[in-house]
């Protein structure tokens, strides 16, 4: 390729060497020319090898003659293009053994149809180098129309220095010439080519999407004003943006050689080229050169049924935490896609209860029309006992890769509808906030479904009265981060009620930066001092981290830290962990802070000495060229000892797009009645409370109640069994790429890269009023599988490359509390197990003949398991906490 690129380079001048008058390749008159042609394609991971890729080689010889040309003009011709005695070949070099094409004729492998329409010629209309015209017959095999069409491609030429749009098999692209003496080179704009459209798409999220680079380009060397070769080379890379070991090259070449000149068919005379055809051949059709697409059909393939039947043990759960559940889902999307309504329907209502939740998960994931309708017709949001596949569908739907305005309208019609279980109605309207998120991402905000979704979360929040609309809609709008929200989330944020307006300053936390305007900013100041009315804490901390991460001024970080000594006990500790690890972990804000702690009113012994349990700590997971992982851990305490907020996020950087891929907060409210302490300003009068609130890949899940009111706490501390509770269970699509890149040979290559997750998320929060300790866990189980599929399929012969990735994990969070002292001690613990990290190569070529070549590899890691660090005051707290821990609480 470097020599392609080189040449665009050398000075315009020596184009003068190329014969000036000439518009275009010219053929001699009664001239036969006789060419020996040669495509091919190489597939691999990495970088293509000419040893062992995956692919295949088609050569043949080609005639090409002059028909017609016009009396009044040499360049405009008519040409007919032939090809003789077709090979189908190995890309590489094997042993006899290994080689499916050994002794096997190109009628054996393709069958007689194909073969004859093979060597059916085509007519190339030229004028002045570009084609006009492109002729063949009806009803040909599309496969075989296109490599026709990529060799016609080849004579399309402009013999000077140029910038020219031309039409040819990859569609109608920009073109760039070069010459140097004999030698022209063309280089084609891949992203500029305007083609037939495909059925194809990619991931909403970037980090979970495709990056591709392209080039083309062909040298070509003249005789006598025409061809005498042509060499042209395409490379296509392929990787997914978060795992760069995918990365996936392609290249296509063909070679087109001049070997003799003899005599040829006269002439025929005419004055239009449209009646010349008509009189070689009536059959002969105008056809545009551009490739057609090819129509792909799954032979020999199991059914819908037979297919589940063979993953569905994989998919049982107590399964789902393992590899083989995500690789079950990801091959059972693939075949769902295939399938119609009917079909699917019949599954649904034929599976036990065990299983219908991971059928849901992947009917959902499919996001056909036939899938789409089959679950909505399965479902009965009337019936309240359907609750779990009726939250599972509504999950799925949140996570979908590729949404479409009629996934979203199927839920407003939901919400219009009847539902017999409140807890539905409002995931309902939360995952509408994802939908309308994802959609506006892909430039439909405007779309009737989406105007609508927006008008009803909107209007319904400014018209509701009651408390739990009022957090229904929040969370949609957390979801939705519409830019005509922020006034609604401002008003909310200064509301009354705490757990109403933490939920509206964590909103506007998801905004980016050119959204927090100085209204928002001056919000979030009155709300973190108090300046009109008291909040509870977790307002204000939420506020602070608002302004923190918003290019904060000076005065206003002046401000925040000439609080602390001001503070609640607890509060104090907080903020000035927060600090530090502002400072320690460099953000934008890292700066400011520095400029304003060289005030020694801010900064001093004083202030900076505050003692208390509650924390901030950030750190890296991961740190690779490719990606970027950090987690953090906040806890508040109040001043009585009892957990307040634990929020656990773990965010992800790929090609610089950031994606939240988890957060887990667990809240507890009004607990100090049960060891007799005094609550916290402003916090008098709550009631008892304690629940847990996920973000998992970008969506805001509905929140989860351990108990509400001081009769509930009691009842399920006497009734407590100490199993944690589920916050999120099933498998989700999070990589979803389909594409087919037509190559200029006329060959095409079927992209598919998907990634799946089985996921389990439970968290828990015990009390020993005994021992009186507290402690908080949160445990994130689960396994991940990105596999790649890059196949060119020509019906009669098929070659691939599969590349896959896998693993399973575990990731426990733990807080134990001891407040049997004071100051009462605090051990937060993050820690993963050893895990396995799998990966796998695959290529083949098959024959419908039955006859394959396979070749599989496979490597196998073991990740070692280890603590993530935290601040070296935790270390030392843990250590005290173990040190006396009874064995058991009851």
């Amino acid at each position: 390729m470097a020599i392609i690129f080189i040449l665009l380079f050398i000075s315009s001048a020596c184009a003068a060497s190329v014969t000036e008058h000439m518009a275009g390749p010219r053929l001699g008159s009664e001239k036969l020319y006789k060419y020996s042609y040669v495509t091919e394609v190489l597939m691999d991971r990495g970088k293509v090898s000419a040893k062992d890729s995956a692919g295949l080689k088609i050569s043949s010889k080609v005639n090409v003659n002059l028909v017609w040309r016009n009396p009044s003009n040499d360049d405009d011709q008519l040409m007919k293009i032939m090809m003789k005695d077709i090979k189908i070949e190995n890309v590489t070099a094997r042993p006899k053994k290994l080689n499916i094409f050994e002794g096997a004729t190109a009628k054996a492998i393709m069958g007689k149809e194909k073969l004859e329409a093979f060597y059916n010629p085509v007519f190339l209309h030229l004028k002045h180098g570009k084609v006009v015209n492109f002729y063949s017959y009806q009803n040909e095999p599309e496969n075989v129309q296109n490599i026709k069409k990529g060799l016609a491609s080849l004579f399309q030429l402009q013999p000077k220095l140029s910038s020219v749009n031309e039409v040819d098999v990859s569609g109608d692209c920009k073109v760039t010439y070069q010459t140097n003496k004999n030698q022209v080179t063309k280089v084609k704009k891949l992203n500029s080519c305007k083609i037939v459209k495909n059925p194809g798409f990619t991931s909403n999220i970037k980090v979970f999407g495709v990056t591709g680079m392209a080039s083309c380009g062909t040298i070509y060397t003249l005789e006598n004003d025409f061809i005498k070769t042509a060499f042209a080379e395409e490379t296509h890379f392929v990787r997914l943006n978060a795992q760069q070991a995918t990365a996936v090259e392609i290249i296509s070449k063909q070679k087109l050689q001049l070997k003799t000149i003899v005599p040829g068919p006269n002439e025929v005379s005419g004055k239009h080229v449209e009646g010349i055809i008509k009189s070689l051949d009536p059959n002969l059709v105008t056809v545009s050169l551009a490739a057609v697409p090819v129509k792909q059909e799954c032979k020999n393939c199991p059914s819908l049924l037979e297919h589940w039947q063979a993953i569905r043990k994989h998919l049982e759960p107590d399964n789902l935490s393992k590899a083989s559940a995500a690789r079950s889902f990801l091959s059972f999307i693939q075949r769902l896609r295939i399938a119609g309504k009917e079909e699917i329907l019949q599954m649904l209502k034929t599976e036990n209860q065990t299983l219908l939740p991971q059928l849901t998960d992947a009917v959902t994931a499919a996001q056909t029309p036939a899938a789409m309708e089959a679950i909505l017709d399965y479902l009965n949001f009337a019936n309240a006992s359907d609750f779990l596949l009726q939250e599972r569908f509504l999950y799925a739907s949140g996570f979908a890769s590729h949404p479409n305005e009629k996934m979203l309208r199927s839920l407003l019609n939901i919400y219009n509808g009847k539902i017999g279980n409140s807890d539905i109605k409002e995931t309902v309207v939360i995952i509408m906030g994802a939908l309308i998120r994802k959609m506006c991402q892909q430039g439909g905000c405007e779309l009737p479904a989406v105007v609508e979704a927006k008008h009803l979360i909107l209007k319904g929040l400014e018209k509701t009265e009651k408390h739990s609309e009022m957090k229904m809609y929040l969370l949609a709008l957390k979801n939705a981060r519409l830019p005509e929200a922020i006034p609604l989330l401002v008003k909310y944020s200064e509301f009354e009620i705490g757990t109403i307006s933490s939920i509206a300053v964590t909103a506007l936390q998801k905004y980016d930066i050119i959204f927090i305007t100085k209204e928002v900013k001056k919000a979030m100041n009155r709300i973190y001092h108090q300046n009109y009315k008291v909040h509870e804490k977790t307002v204000r901390t939420a506020a602070a981290d608002v302004i923190f991460s918003s290019n904060p001024s000076y005065m206003e970080v002046k401000n925040l830290l000439l609080s602390i000594g001001e503070l609640p006990m607890e509060m104090n500790k907080y903020m000035l962990s927060k600090v530090k690890d502002i400072l320690r972990f460099e953000i934008p804000a890292s700066k400011v802070v520095r400029q304003v702690l060289k005030d020694t009113i801010v900064h001093n012994y004083d202030r900076f000495s505050k003692s208390g349990s509650s924390s901030a700590y950030s750190g890296y997971m991961i740190r690779s060229p490719e990606a970027l992982s950090t987690y953090s851990l906040d806890i508040l305490y109040s001043g009585s000892g009892i957990l307040r907020r634990s929020n656990m996020d773990i965010n992800i950087v790929a090609k610089n797009s950031p994606l939240h891929a988890s957060q887990v907060v667990i809240e507890a409210q009004g607990l100090e009645p049960l060891i007799a302490a005094t609550p916290d300003e402003g916090e008098e009068h709550l009631d008892s409370f304690a629940g847990m609130s996920a973000i998992l890949f970008d969506v805001q899940l509905r929140p989860v109640t351990f108990f509400e009111g001081y009769s509930d706490l009691m009842s399920k501390m006497f009734t407590a069994t100490g199993d944690p509770m589920n916050v999120v269970k099933g498998l989700l699509l999070l990589a979803d790429h389909s594409q087919v890149i037509k190559l200029q040979s006329g060959l095409e290559i079927s992209t598919e890269i998907q990634g799946g997750m089985a996921i389990d998320i439970s968290g828990g929060m015990d009390f020993s009023l005994w021992y009186r300790e507290s402690k908080t866990t949160v445990t994130n189980k689960g396994a991940l599988v990105i596999a790649g599929n890059f196949t060119v399929d020509l019906s009669f012969v098929k070659a691939g490359l599969e590349i896959s990735f896998e693993s399973e994990a575990m990731l426990n969070f733990a807080t134990t509390v001891k407040f049997s002292q004071y100051p009462f001690l605090v051990c937060m613990q993050m820690e993963k197990d050893q895990f396995p990290f799998r990966e796998y190569v695959t290529k083949y070529e098959s024959l419908t003949s039955g006859k394959s070549y396979v070749s599989r590899k496979r490597r196998v890691q073991m990740i070692p398991g280890s603590e993530f660090p935290l601040h070296q005051e935790n270390s030392n707290m843990c250590k005290e906490v173990f040190k006396e821990s009874p064995s058991g609480w009851f």
